[in-house]
Formats: structure tokens, sequence, C-alpha cells
């Protein structure tokens, strides 16, 4: 039901920048045609790859528009935010409907359309639960650190609409969180290159950067491989790291030309080094090489 709403923010969500990343972020974690999911502010940070401040303000936007709904009456693991996809619930249970209609209803735009009631039994099986342990009426007051007594915290300015879910930028919030690029739970845990892998986060940066569109597919995983194979001694670094990395990478890759000769500047690819060269000489005669390729801007 995920990929449902990443369609839904894809083909039809207003939203732009880091707000879409965000939006696509929470409409990951989507489990079924409600659209509700839970998600903590550091997760939204780490994954969009955006300041604190940054995801702060995207949800802000987000909430104004219209777009995505945070449910104070709910929370989710470890007392995490539950956040609502509303015009994503309502259009697609337009389009349920319209099928078991035969096809016959036509889809009104999505700020048309009701939202359905949300069931909040069916959250249960996904650890979404009330806040206040029952399914009354949603709790207005901005649940505090702890049950027993009031927090020793200052709280966010109400106009964030929401209340601070960790403490420094680097802290994990919800250690039962699934992580991204992540075998454990450790918020200082750190991977190889070969073990990190592109998110949907990292693709989404690719493909509104226009790198996808400037590369297409086969030069963007060209370019992949080529900086896994000169990352692949590099020293354990973390997701978020290794995500920066890949993009500079991929924002420095040379656009295809036409005409342009293969250049076998991957370890181990390629026909073997010619005249007795070592296979560091060949790479970096293929370097020198690239240099003095046209770049069709002549």
């Amino acid at each position: 039901m995920s990929s449902d709403a990443r369609e839904w923010v894809w083909e039809h969500s207003s939203s732009r920048g880091t707000a879409r990343l965000v939006l696509l972020s929470i409409a990951d974690r989507v489990p079924d045609e409600q659209c509700t999911a839970w998600a903590s502010l550091s997760s939204l940070i780490e994954r969009t790859n955006a300041s604190r401040t940054a995801v702060r303000d995207a949800l802000e936007k987000l909430t104004t528009s219209g777009e995505l709904e945070q449910r104070e009456d709910l929370q989710g693991p470890q007392r995490t935010t539950v956040y609502r996809l509303p015009l994503t619930a309502a259009f697609l249970a337009k389009v349920k409907a319209a099928e078991e209609e035969g096809w016959d209803a036509d889809v009104a735009p999505a700020t048309e359309l009701p939202v359905p009631e949300l069931k909040i039994e069916d959250l249960r099986q996904y650890g979404i639960w009330p806040k206040n342990g029952t399914d009354s009426a949603p709790s207005r007051r901005v649940p505090t650190g702890s049950d027993s007594g009031p927090s020793r915290r200052n709280p966010t300015p109400r106009r964030y609409g929401f209340r601070p879910l960790g403490g420094a930028d680097s802290d994990t919030q919800n250690r039962s969180e699934p992580k991204v690029n992540r075998k454990d739970s450790s918020s200082a845990a750190v991977i190889s290159a070969s073990q990190w892998q592109v998110d949907p986060a990292t693709h989404a940066w690719a493909r509104q950067q226009g790198h996808l569109a400037r590369l297409g597919e086969d030069g963007l995983r060209s370019a992949d491989a080529k900086w896994r194979a000169y990352r692949t001694d590099g020293k354990p670094r973390s997701a978020g790291a290794w995500a920066a990395d890949w993009r500079a990478w991929v924002a420095r890759e040379h656009t295809p030309a036409p005409g342009r000769p293969r250049l076998y500047a991957l370890p181990g690819s390629g026909p073997a080094p010619e005249g007795g060269m070592t296979r560091a000489e060949a790479h970096t005669a293929a370097l020198l090489a690239a240099l003095d390729e046209p770049t069709g801007t002549e």
C-alpha cells in the first residue's frame, strides 16, 4: 500500500523541495488504505538528509496545504508522532469505489473528495494507539516527557504545532524504529560503501535535481558502479555520509556524449593494461584521457 501512497505524491502532490521528500518519506511507511503512519523527527531528518529546521518547516507547509495531517490523538511506538495523508486516503477510497462500480465512476480532484473516517482500531496492528488509551475524542493537551509530571524541557513554540521528538540532531528517537541503510539500531553505526544502498530519498534527489534525466538509468547505474569501485576500500562511514558522498559523485558525473570513447576506469573492468602498465598507471591514464575528452560545450 505504501507504493500507492508514494505514487499519489509523485503524480498529484503540489509540494516541492524538502517538503516533497518529507511527504515521500512518510508515504513510504503507509501500511494500508487509511494512509496513516508514524515517524520520528530524527528519522525524517536522516531520510531527507535535511536539517532539523528544514524538516520542521516542511512539515508545517504540508499541514498548512492540507496534504499532511498530524494526529494529536494518536501515537506510535515510543510516543512517536502519527501522520495521515488525508488527500491520498480520499483519492484511494474513490479509486477503490470506482473499481467496484466497474470503472464507471469519475475520480474527482483530491481536494473535492470526502476524506474517509479513520478506523483507529485497525491501526493497532501497526503499533498506533490512542494517546489517552481509548477511542474517545482526541486529546488537546500536548504530551509531556512522562505521564506523571510536567516536562522540564522548554517546549517548542506553538507555531510549529508539535513537540520536539529528540535531543541533539544525532540522537536516536526510537530504538525500535526501522533504520534506512542500517542493520542495527545504533545511531552511531557505520557501514562500508558496498553495504550502502540508494534509498528512496536519494533516488528522489537524483530525479528532482535532473541527474536522472541527464544521465539516464544506464548512466546513473554506471556512475553508481564507479563510485562503489573507488570507495570499496574506504573506511566505514555512516549511511548519511555515504549518501552525501554519492550525491556529490553523481553531480560531477559527465553527461554521456555521442561518439565518446569508452574508458575502462573501473578496477577489474575492460581489457588488461597494455604495454606492461600497472593497474594504478592504467587508472591514471584513463583519468587523464577523461580530462581531454570533448564535453560538447566547446
